[in-house]
């Protein structure tokens, strides 16, 4: 069973970035799609990105393609979130998840993942 825990969260302005750190116990994690889903108050959970289990394929939603990249280094159980050009619009909690499924672009619903973080709050000042 896989244990994830995220980090990296906080406080930036537009315009800024941080890069959100999910680290996974287990000895199963590279065999594991790893996703992003994010929340704001008041909203839907929704897709991010998701990234295969070897890295080469990832997918992204149409609200942060080109600005947010996925990635993972199955070394060190971990699969990363780099934010750029962050939009006010980008505030939420950020929650990495697991899903033993592959192909990349249909996972993109939050009942395909089976593991999950705790999530890390993002908050983008306008």
């Amino acid at each position: 069973q896989v244990q994830m825990v995220e980090s990296g969260g906080g406080l930036v302005q537009a315009g800024g970035s941080l890069r959100l750190s999910c680290a996974a116990s287990g000895r199963t994690f590279s065999s594991y799609s790893m996703g992003w889903f994010r929340q704001a108050p008041g909203k839907e959970r929704e897709f991010v990105a998701v990234i295969s289990w070897s890295g080469g394929v990832t997918y992204y939603a149409d609200s942060v393609k080109g600005r947010f990249t996925i990635s993972r280094d199955n070394a060190k159980n971990t699969v990363y979130l780099q934010m750029n050009s962050l939009k006010f619009e980008d505030t939420a909690v950020y929650y990495c998840a697991a899903t033993p499924y592959s192909g990349s672009v249909s996972l993109i619903k939050s009942y395909q993942y089976h593991i999950w973080g705790q999530g890390t709050q993002v908050t983008v000042s306008s």
